[in-house]
């Protein structure tokens, strides 16, 4: 029996016949790893060719890169005397064990062996199947928490509905209108030279009243939207993972798709269509000033051209995307935020995921808004 307690790590080895098991606890970290080496060292003095050893890491409070090399090092010299080691690990601990070794675990003991083409296509494939039918579950919840809603009336959480307009579009509105703004600008510019070339420069009203209204305005307010809401959705729901609030709030009988879900999402959905019109205001405001500095159009002319070239429907056709980009983002967001692990790297991962995977899902949704609606002839 081989022990050591310290203030913040302990280790104890006890052998059964021809098994080693090495149970650990408390904080195995770089900054402490340094005082068990010796026990390794004696655990190694005299082992027989059978002997197994066990480790027991579930204890183990933390866990880090520095540790998982200490046992990488470790097993490397009981192999080399004729002994295996067998791992017992929650999943964070796997984690960074399987980084440090690359390789598979059997029951035998361990055994290297790279993943192939087949494999590493394979194992992504598994990944996101796995991700998809997460997906597909907390968008069953999503709407049986709908069905509470639509049910009980009452249940409705309209203090934090509000709330989260306020945080997720109201607070948006700044970095929107000069975002759309300067895109209306760029584009106004851009085309003002080549208009200029043929004497058409009234028809850039209407160039800019078809693309902003009904593709520019939306898609680009969906994605500021999304690199800064969603992301915040992200983030918000996974530290309050990480802390354990989610879990409390189950323990409290407060169900969170009631409370932290279908706010976030029924807010966003609410004030796409406003944001949209917002953007199609700033944008058009800055096609506007455009106009007027480089090809003498007053604004009241451009005003007149706007209401005799661009049909209302081209209006309707870009806010009538908002509360699907609303439900897109939110959903995905919040969906990122719930598949945050117990630690920190995982919000960051998780939220770069919610971002990336928020925005090409909007153009994907605008796609085949922009097919449906030619194809109908609107």
């Amino acid at each position: 029996m081989i022990s050591f307690s310290g203030r913040t790590l302990s280790l104890h080895a006890k052998v059964q016949g021809d098994t080693v098991a090495i149970v650990v606890s408390g904080e195995m970290t770089v900054k402490n790893i340094a005082l068990i080496e010796p026990l390794l060292h004696q655990l190694l003095e005299h082992p027989l060719p059978s002997k197994i050893f066990e480790w027991h890491l579930h204890e183990a409070k933390a866990f880090d890169s520095a540790a998982a090399l200490l046992l990488y090092s470790f097993d490397e010299k009981a192999r080399l005397l004729g002994a295996t080691c067998r791992f017992y690990t929650n999943d964070n601990q796997q984690k960074i064990i399987d980084a440090v070794y690359q390789r598979d675990y059997q029951s035998g003991g361990v055994t290297y062996r790279p993943l192939g083409l087949v494999a590493s296509v394979g194992t992504i494939a598994i990944k996101k199947y796995q991700s998809v039918k997460d997906f597909v579950a907390f968008v069953g919840e999503l709407f049986s928490a709908l069905m509470i809603y639509l049910l009980h009336p009452k249940q409705i959480r309209f203090k934090e509905i509000y709330y989260a307009i306020e945080e997720s579009s109201v607070n948006a509105l700044g970095i929107i209108a000069i975002t759309t703004f300067l895109i209306g600008v760029v584009l106004a510019y851009q085309s003002a030279v080549q208009l200029k070339m043929y004497g058409a420069n009234i028809f850039i009203v209407d160039m800019l009243g078809i693309s902003v209204l009904r593709e520019l305005a939306p898609l680009i307010a969906a994605i500021v939207i999304a690199g800064r809401s969603g992301s915040a959705f992200a983030a918000q729901i996974g530290v309050m993972k990480i802390t354990e609030e989610l879990d409390a709030m189950k323990t409290m009988g407060f169900d969170p798709y009631l409370f932290l879900v279908l706010p976030r999402i029924i807010a966003l959905m609410l004030m796409m269509p406003l944001i949209i019109f917002f953007a199609d205001v700033m944008a058009m405001l800055g096609g506007m000033v455009v106009a007027s500095v480089e090809l003498g159009i007053s604004a009241q002319l451009f005003l007149d051209r706007f209401n005799e070239a661009v049909a209302m429907k081209h209006f309707w056709i870009g806010v009538s995307k908002g509360p699907f980009f609303g439900f897109i983002i939110a959903s995905i967001g919040i969906f990122r935020g719930l598949m945050v692990k117990n630690d920190t790297r995982s919000i960051g991962v998780n939220t770069t995921k919610s971002v990336v995977e928020a925005i090409f899902m909007v153009i994907i949704c605008d796609a085949v808004f922009s097919i449906i609606y030619t194809n109908i002839g609107i």
